[in-house]
């Protein structure tokens, strides 16, 4: 027989339990968020880069169709990827060949196609 009376004392005591805990949760009161939303901010950006690509990001999957959105993910990429001149190995010049003009560039070996190529000065070809 005691170990009846135990086993009802102790379901007695769950339910009491559990009854309390939903009453103090249901009592409660909402606190306000301690963070803000970084998306609810707009501050106006100084960087016309900057905004484009929060435009973009509020476009969602549309913006993948968009022309300006993809020139803005380029330029982003561009702004961190691309080697800028100070790093850039700078060629060396070139003797004059015979008639005074520089000689024809080295060729180089493209490491994909393994097809013989004239290295060129990028930035001489844009200069003419």
């Amino acid at each position: 027989m005691e170990g009846k009376l135990f086993a009802r004392i102790g379901a007695v005591v769950f339910v009491t339990f559990a009854i309390t805990a939903t009453v103090i949760e249901l009592s409660r009161k909402d606190e306000p968020p301690l963070y803000r939303s970084v998306a609810t901010t707009t501050e106006p950006s100084m960087d016309p880069l900057k905004g484009e690509l929060r435009r973009c990001q509020q476009l969602g999957e549309a913006a993948t169709r968009d022309s300006t959105c993809l020139q803005a993910w380029a330029d982003n990429r561009d702004r961190f990827l691309k080697p800028s001149n100070a790093l850039q190995p700078q060629p060396a010049p070139q003797a004059p060949g015979p008639q005074g003009r520089p000689q024809n560039p080295p060729t180089v070996r493209d490491p994909i196609n393994s097809e013989p190529t004239q290295a060129t000065n990028s930035n001489a070809n844009e200069a003419r």
